[in-house]
């Protein structure tokens, strides 16, 4: 990821609209923003929520609140708790999120 052409600027995420995304469980409500070909994000996972899919994007993600589970395809699992992160290039491990109590992450990709 380059990033490019961005200039200063702050963001106020109480401003940012909010969308829900269903998972296999439960739901996540998204708030994004985009900067040139970055996608910046806030998400709120709801209690209980499987993510629909296997994601192969790659992602930098910093979890603020709660706990998030990621299994990668190969079995392996992950549990970051706040203060906690992770990265993942483009095509190289498909993941997938889960948990059961919640979490807020900050997603950059």
């Amino acid at each position: 990821m380059k990033m490019n052409g961005i200039l200063f600027g702050t963001t106020d995420w109480s401003g940012v609209p909010k969308a829900r995304h269903e998972g296999e469980r439960g739901f996540a409500i998204w708030q994004t923003r985009h900067f040139g070909e970055v996608r910046v994000r806030m998400v709120e996972y709801s209690p209980g929520y499987l993510a629909d899919h296997w994601c192969v994007k790659g992602h930098i993600l910093l979890c603020l609140e709660g706990e998030l589970a990621t299994e990668l395809a190969d079995g392996r699992v992950f549990v970051l708790k706040p203060g906690m992160s992770y990265q993942v290039a483009d095509d190289a491990e498909p993941h997938r999120s889960s948990t059961s109590g919640g979490a807020k992450l900050f997603i950059v990709d």
